[in-house]
This record gives C-alpha cells, structure tokens and sequence, in this order.
C-alpha cells in the first residue's frame, strides 16, 4: 500500500495551516496540533525537522512560533514529505542497491518506475500554495486530486 507515513501526513497539515491565505501571525506548536487533533510532542518533533532543514523559521517570543522560510508558491508537498521521510522509495529496485532476486525476469520493473517518476513528478509540482487554496471554495475540487486522477493513479 502506497501511503504517506503519519509524520508526514502531519508535517503537511502544519505547513498548510501556515500557509492559510490571510496568516500573517507565526503559530505555536501547541496551537497546530489543538487545531486538528495530533499529538504535541510528536508535531513538535516534525516542526523542529522542518526547521532544521529550512522549510520553516521559528520566531522567539511570547507571541513567537513558527513561520514559513520561504512564500507557499515556492515550497511543494514533495519538499515536505522529503524533509521528514526522506526519499520516496515506491519499490526497491529504485534505490542505490536496486537489485533483487527478479530484477533479471522482472516485467513490472518498467512500469512501476513510470508510476514512481509520475508521483514524484506530481508532489514535486503541487505547492503549499494550491494546497492552502484547495476546497475554499464549496464545490471546487482540490487541485492535487485533480492531477492524480488526470494521472488515472486514482
């Protein structure tokens, strides 16, 4: 099963609460994870890793928090789900070692790396931005879900 692990999931939802059109404020730790339900220690954990690698700024203070480093447009889900998982690894045979007991007969090799490039090449492209902006509108679609299925993933 293809799914993004729950640090990630996470990581994504606290970026996009920052991301919200109108936020101009930095957010706590504490106000992130009361909004949607996710446990303190472990978003703290994820806020801290997104710092560490540049993706967003702490700011001291009383009224301090955290803040986007760069403006939404410039930030895309992929660079998140990296930041805190690392390298999407959709099979093994895409990694450094990428060898197995198939990998002389395999038939699916091919194939599955066309889906591994057309879902990086997705999340690479879908920014912080579309997804802060995404289903503001009752009735309007969200735009990642439009491009998986034009990608006939879903």
């Amino acid at each position: 099963m293809l799914k993004l692990t729950k640090k990630a999931d996470y990581g994504l939802i606290a970026i996009k609460h920052l991301a919200m059109p109108g936020r101009a404020a930095a957010a706590s730790a504490k106000e992130i994870a009361d909004a949607y339900g996710m446990p303190l220690p472990l978003l703290a954990k994820i806020l801290q890793k997104l710092t560490k690698t540049g993706l967003l700024v702490s700011v001291p203070g009383s009224s301090g928090g955290y803040k986007l480093a760069k403006r939404p447009e410039k930030i895309s889900a992929l660079e998140v789900i990296h930041a805190i998982d690392g390298p999407i690894i959709l099979t093994t045979c895409f990694t450094a070692h990428g060898r197995c007991d198939q990998s002389d007969k395999c038939t699916v090799r091919e194939p599955l790396r066309k889906v591994h490039e057309a879902i990086i090449d997705l999340l690479g492209k879908i920014t912080i931005s579309e997804m802060a902006s995404d289903g503001c509108e009752p009735g309007t679609p969200p735009i990642a879900m439009e491009r998986l299925e034009a990608l006939h993933v879903l």
